[in-house]
């Protein structure tokens, strides 16, 4: 990868969590970090990294996000190279998340991964409900946490539950959360450390009773 990982938790926790960043903002954006962070928190081993057209972005120009498929090579290579010893769950924001559910059946075939994390899933782009996103997700096999705002212009509580998803995946809602799992704290009553908080408790639960 052109720039080094991003790592937090303990460097032997039992799971490792590689996750992506979103189409638009890096992997050490506020949302990146405080998710990785509210994750380690639960003990484990959290790795971000980027793709190549946002690290280039690092070095001058801004590159536009390439077609989500293009960059499952990417991803790919980057499993590779955390080379994680235990179990894996792959994962990320937004694109990230969903770059990471397009492998994820194959890897999980191979027993390289145990399932798939996304946080705020793009189930289509804003104000274009039509333009869905799901069709890989109908058969998917691989267990899958989706962690979604209730009020996320990319899928709403409203929306999700008519899309004809697998079985294989199971959705936290977060009340008010927008696109980053952040709620307005007048409306709801929650903060978004709250719901990073009870994100990564459920992420701990959910994966704990995948392990043997």
């Amino acid at each position: 990868m052109e720039k080094t990982m991003l790592f937090d938790g303990p460097e032997n926790a039992p799971v490792t969590i590689l996750l992506a960043h979103g189409a638009g903002a890096p992997m050490d954006s506020a949302s990146m970090t405080a998710s990785a962070k509210a994750l380690a928190a639960e003990g484990f081993r959290v790795a971000r990294f980027e793709f190549d057209y946002m690290a280039g972005r690092r070095s001058g120009g801004r590159k536009p996000p390439p077609r989500a498929e293009t960059l499952n090579p990417e991803f790919r290579a980057a499993v590779a190279s955390l080379g994680a010893a235990g179990p894996l769950l792959i994962g990320g924001k937004s694109m990230g998340g969903r770059v990471a559910s397009m492998i994820a059946d194959e890897l999980y075939a191979e027993g390289k991964i145990i399932g798939l994390l996304c946080l705020g899933y793009p189930f289509h782009p804003p104000a274009k409900p039509d333009q869905l996103r799901t069709k890989h997700l109908e058969e998917l096999k691989t267990p899958t946490l989706i962690c979604q705002g209730t009020r996320d212009e990319f899928g709403t509580r409203e929306e999700v539950p008519g899309y004809p998803l697998s079985g294989a995946i199971e959705i936290l809602w977060l009340e008010d959360g927008d696109h980053d799992l952040k709620p307005r704290k007048t409306i709801s009553g929650y903060s978004a450390a709250d719901h990073l908080k009870t994100m990564a408790q459920t992420v701990a639960r959910w994966v704990g009773e995948r392990l043997p």
